[in-house]
C-alpha cells in the first residue's frame, strides 16, 4: 500500500547536480528507491539513477512536491515558474530557506514545508 501512495507523488527536483555528492543527487536515488516519479532540473543535462536533469523550465504535469536545492537568489528566477506548477507543497532543503517566497507560495495555496527530503523519506514522512 505505501508503494502505492509514494508514486502519486510525482516530485520535481530543482538544482539536480551530477555530482554524487551533493544532496540534489542523493535526494534523486532516494526518490527513485522509493518508487516516487522523479523530475529534474538542474544547470547541466545528464542522467541520475534515470531520470533525465533538463536546464529548461518544462511545462511538467501533475506535480506534487517540488523539492529545492537552490539557495534563495536563486529561486527567483523559479518563483512563477514553480507557483505555474501548481504544486502541493514545495520543500525548502536546508540552506533554501526563503521567507519571502514562502509568503508568495502560500498565497497561490500552495503549502510550504522546510525540511530535509532526504530526512522525511528516511521517516516515512515524505
Amino acid at each position: 500500500m505505501l508503494h502505492i501512495i509514494m508514486e502519486n507523488k510525482k516530485t520535481l527536483v530543482i538544482g539536480a547536480s551530477l555530482k554524487e555528492d551533493r544532496y540534489s543527487n542523493i535526494a534523486i536515488h532516494r526518490l527513485t528507491s522509493n518508487h516516487i516519479e522523479t523530475l529534474a532540473i538542474g544547470l547541466r543535462t545528464g542522467e541520475v539513477e534515470d531520470v533525465t536533469i533538463e536546464t529548461e523550465h518544462k511545462d511538467f504535469k501533475d506535480i506534487h512536491t517540488v523539492t529545492l536545492y537552490l539557495n534563495p537568489k536563486r529561486q527567483e528566477a523559479y518563483y512563477d515558474y514553480i507557483i505555474g506548477l501548481k504544486p502541493q507543497r514545495v520543500i525548502f532543503n536546508p540552506g533554501t530557506e526563503n521567507p519571502e517566497f514562502y509568503d508568495k507560495l502560500k498565497k497561490a495555496g500552495i503549502e510550504v514545508e522546510v525540511a530535509c527530503t532526504l530526512v522525511l523519506l528516511s521517516t516515512n514522512q515524505y
